[in-house]
């Protein structure tokens, strides 16, 4: 798996998926709205000092993960970190590398950590236009967020791969691959079972792209 992910396959294998479902959802195989976030996991021994942080929000010394989706949920990319590395920080990386992917992407939607000065830089030198949905401030408990919840609720897909729980690869390029590799899979079990109750559903909220 290793080889494939350095000559592109795996990649190659998500984007044709994500084509084909979007193609089924009638839908343009080409997103131009997406949604990023991150989630911050505990690593295990076999992970190095060197790619692990401790993350004083969610109290976890481990790993970040950084995903971007589609409107639908579909994967687009995926960007392993240290986890005390901020979002804001990473998102210039996971941005830049998803311009030179998707070129035609326009939109990206994100938290509040996300916004600030970032949404100045990428404007500036990647035409993308970030557009932060903050959480209501008189808001209590658990919420669901206008187009957050796309991309929270494909992280809490990758989750039900048990392996995933917890970060154990000692290069962060593998744990990349295996976390584009556990969406490649709930891709695949989405069109074998067309026409019972897909994987990746096709109406929760309202959505755009």
């Amino acid at each position: 798996m290793a080889r494939w992910a350095a000559a592109g396959i795996i990649g190659q294998i998500r984007d044709h998926l994500a084509d084909r479902i979007r193609r089924d959802m009638g839908k343009g195989p080409r997103a131009v709205a997406t949604v990023i976030d991150s989630q911050s996991v505990k690593a295990a021994e076999t992970v190095s000092k060197a790619t692990r942080g401790y993350d004083a929000g969610k109290k976890n010394n481990g790993r970040k993960r950084h995903l971007v989706v589609d409107t639908r949920g579909l994967p687009l990319m995926v960007m392993v970190t240290p986890a005390d590395l901020h979002d804001a920080a990473a998102a210039k990386e996971v941005l830049f590398r998803l311009r030179l992917m998707h070129p035609e992407i326009t939109i990206v939607w994100a938290d509040s950590a996300y916004a600030g000065k970032l949404v100045d830089w990428a404007k500036q030198h990647l035409n993308l236009t970030i557009k932060p949905v903050s959480r209501p401030k008189d808001a209590s408990g658990f919420i669901v967020l206008p187009r957050r919840w796309v991309v929270e609720r494909s992280l809490a897909w990758m989750m039900h791969a048990r392996r995933h729980a917890r970060d154990y690869e000692r290069l962060v390029q593998h744990s990349e691959t295996l976390i584009t590799w556990a969406a490649i899979t709930l891709m695949t079990r989405r069109l074998a079972r067309k026409g019972a109750t897909p994987s990746w559903p096709r109406k929760r909220a309202p959505v755009d792209g």
